[in-house]
């Protein structure tokens, strides 16, 4: 297995999945695909204090919504599973075991008073980082410390216990990260972490291990908050006797607020009004409601490509790139060490820009489905034409409607500050000749042409400038005093409703 790449993104179901796990996630399945390789998903789910209810599932469909689909997972399993920690259970004692009788582990009996107690010890001291450690664990209650015969009389008891590393005092651990390069950190600044719990599961460190290893990862690819413990999973590696096997690591870059100080959390989001969740999410405990980008109205393309960019760059001036494309690009040399800020209306750009790109056809049926809200009928045609009007204007789908209701409905209300600066009597004027105009047309004769070259004569020969004019038709015929094209505006809305609108206007407002 290990001649063929292989990543996992092995997130926990304690709550949403936050964007930077979906951008963890993303980076592994291009870096798998990019090198002919496999993409597996793993839930970690060994502290089950923490299990939030539907969290697995809301993994999956997030997954699923933006297309990064495991080659293994626990709802596709392969030859690896189990794929939930919980599962596995059974399995990580035997590794333990191995540390213990090989001198690398221990089993400690501290008591949380214990511990509470050792802590404030070395506060008293002036120690700035107390831990339990290799000077520490000689004065605390474990079998490094207690008779043999006692040991084994607390393990037959009963009596709860942990098993934690026994980290070396005096030595260098390196790792060369791949987005980093040389990592060296010293042992005593390492603590003797905890292993297996007293409930018989494993923490996070032992298990992800032994996972990794039995699951044939070539590769960790993670956010950067893991890199304190990537010492303490090298040393894993050595005593476990997998060193010549362990997995290549890739620390990404912390996704960062706006203003670049500190990590992008919910209450940012929440603060700022974007979201930091790929889909709505429903606290199972409160029934507080979160957003989502896909409820929100992003396109899982854009998304994708919005991500993509935080904490990677492609090395030229290209931006716009499906997933396929990623795949074939993409390449770990390009991820940055640095944290990347969060730009809210970078993401925004990317969906108006790939909104642009799709069919006429597809972005009416976004407008179909409101104004069927609306109970406005509209036909599939029109419907198109007006999107196609729009789509340089809008951000999201649900915006079609709002954007383009002068298309389907006489305007409520007017621009007051085109009005003010705009609605004169000349070019009232104007446009009472226009309205007769156009009246005197055959219905096959009004189009967009016409419309243009009827209008034109007359601004002519009244001896002003289109900008004079033409503003006021805008206000008359929408409301508003910027839009699309006002001639193709005219022809989809057909011109005795032009008209109407006109006489309202006139008669409405007062030049």
């Amino acid at each position: 297995m290990m001649d063929k790449v292989r990543v996992r993104f092995a997130p926990s179901p304690t709550g949403p999945l936050h964007i930077g796990g979906v951008r963890t996630a993303l980076f592994n399945y291009l870096f798998a695909k990019h090198n002919n390789g496999e993409f597996l998903l793993r839930i970690e789910d060994t502290d089950q204090t923490r299990f939030v209810p539907g969290a697995e599932e809301y993994i999956q469909k997030s997954l699923e919504w933006v297309g990064i689909s495991p080659d293994e997972s626990p709802w596709n399993p392969g030859e690896c599973g189990p794929y939930r920690q919980s599962e596995r259970k059974g399995m990580y004692m035997e590794y333990a075991q191995k540390l213990i009788d090989e001198g690398n582990a221990y089993y400690a009996f501290d008591t949380p008073e214990e511990l509470d107690a050792m802590r404030e010890r070395l506060k008293k001291a002036k120690v700035a980082t107390p831990q339990y450690n290799g000077i520490t664990r000689m004065q605390m209650k474990n079998s490094l410390t207690l008779p043999e015969d006692d040991v084994k009389r607390r393990l037959e008891s009963g009596e709860p216990y942990v098993i934690r590393l026994k980290v070396p005092r005096k030595e260098e651990v390196r790792l060369n990260d791949m987005v980093r390069g040389w990592v060296m950190v010293h042992s005593h600044t390492i603590d003797d972490k905890i292993l297996m719990k007293s409930d018989g599961m494993p923490t996070y460190h032992l298990a992800n291990v032994v996972d990794d290893h039995l699951m044939g990862i070539t590769h960790v690819i993670r956010g950067e908050e893991w890199l304190p413990s990537a010492p303490l999973h090298v040393l894993l590696y050595q005593y476990l006797g997998w060193e010549d096997t362990m997995p290549r690591f890739a620390h990404l870059p912390l996704l960062l607020k706006p203003d670049g100080h500190g990590k992008l959390s919910k209450r940012d989001g929440d603060r700022l009004g974007f979201p930091v969740f790929p889909m709505q999410w429903a606290d199972p405990s409160t029934g507080d409601i979160s957003q989502g980008y896909k409820e929100d109205g992003f396109l899982p393309e854009a998304f994708i490509n919005f991500l993509a960019f935080l904490g990677w760059s492609p090395g030229n001036n290209d931006e716009m790139f499906t997933l396929e494309k990623l795949v074939e690009v993409f390449t770990i040399e390009r991820v940055g060490k640095a944290g990347t800020k969060f730009d809210y209306d970078k993401a925004k750009w990317f969906n108006q820009q790939y909104l642009k790109e799709k069919p006429d056809t597809e972005l009416a049926q976004y407008l179909l489905a409101d104004l069927e809200k609306e109970g406005i009928e509209c036909s599939p045609e029109k419907a198109a034409l007006v999107a196609n009007q729009l789509k340089e204007r809008v951000v999201f789908p649900n915006e079609f409607w709002p954007e383009g209701k002068f298309f389907f409905q006489q305007p409520d209300s007017y621009d007051e500050k085109t009005v003010k600066k705009k609605w004169k009597p000349e070019a009232v004027e104007v446009l009472a000749k226009y309205k007769d105009a156009i009246v005197a047309m055959d219905n096959a004769d009004f189009n967009a042409a016409s419309a243009k070259s009827t209008f034109m004569g007359l601004i002519e020969d009244a001896g002003l400038k289109l900008g004079q004019v033409m503003p006021a038709l805008r206000l008359a015929i929408s409301g508003k005093g910027m839009g699309p094209d006002l001639m193709i505006m005219q022809e989809i809305i057909g011109k005795e409703e032009v008209a109407a609108r006109i006489d309202v206007a006139i008669e409405k407002l007062e030049a």
